[in-house]
C-alpha cells in the first residue's frame, strides 16, 4: 500500500471504531470501579498485614453483622460468586476464622457464622480500618463522604426498583 493510502486508512480505521455511546471514561460503572480501586489501595496493606484477601474481610464482616447466615445469602450480601466463595469458606474455616454447620430445618443447606477466632480478628484489624476511614474522611471531607454515601444508597435503592440479577460478580 502507498504512504498515501495508508494516511488515509488510518482516519477511517478511528472512525469505524466510534460507537453510539458515551466516552469510555464516563462511563458510570467505570467511575465506580475507579473509585472503589481508590478506596481499596488505601485498605490492601492493612489487611494484608493480617493475611486477608479483600474478599475474605466481606466475608468475616458480613459475618460478624449477623449470627448466622445461608451460603447463598453470604454470596448475595458479599457480591461473591458461588465457586469463589467455596474456595474462600474452606479457606477461613481452615483457618478457624468461621464456623459451618448444616441447617437444622433443611439438611442440604449450609448456615455460617463467624468464630470466636474471626471475631478477635476483626478486632485486631479494625482500629487500622478506622484509621484508614478518618483519612479518607480528612482528605475528601467528612461531609463529602457522608452525602457520597448517601447518593449511592439512593442510586441503589432507585435501581433496586428495575429488578436485581441473581449473578454477584467478582468484585
Amino acid at each position: 500500500m502507498s504512504e498515501t493510502k495508508a494516511k488515509s486508512a488510518k482516519p477511517a480505521a478511528k472512525e469505524a471504531r466510534k460507537v453510539p455511546m458515551r466516552d469510555f471514561s464516563q462511563s458510570l460503572p467505570m467511575a465506580l470501579l475507579r473509585a472503589r480501586e481508590a478506596v481499596m489501595r488505601q485498605f490492601r496493606p492493612s489487611l494484608r498485614q493480617h493475611g486477608l484477601t479483600e474478599q475474605q474481610w466481606r466475608i468475616l464482616r458480613a459475618l460478624a453483622a449477623v449470627d448466622e447466615i445461608e451460603v447463598t445469602e453470604l454470596a448475595r450480601v458479599a457480591f461473591l460468586l458461588g465457586p469463589s466463595l467455596s474456595r474462600i469458606l474452606r479457606d477461613l474455616e481452615a483457618r478457624g476464622l468461621i464456623q459451618r454447620e448444616v441447617d437444622a430445618r433443611d439438611m442440604r443447606r449450609g448456615v455460617l457464622s463467624i468464630s470466636a477466632k474471626g471475631v478477635k480478628l476483626i478486632a485486631q484489624v479494625a482500629p487500622g480500618s478506622e484509621a484508614i476511614y478518618a483519612s479518607i474522611a480528612s482528605r475528601y471531607g467528612a461531609r463529602k463522604l457522608a452525602a457520597l454515601q448517601k447518593m449511592l444508597a439512593e442510586l441503589e435503592g432507585s435501581l433496586a426498583q428495575f429488578g436485581e440479577s441473581d449473578d454477584a460478580e467478582e468484585v
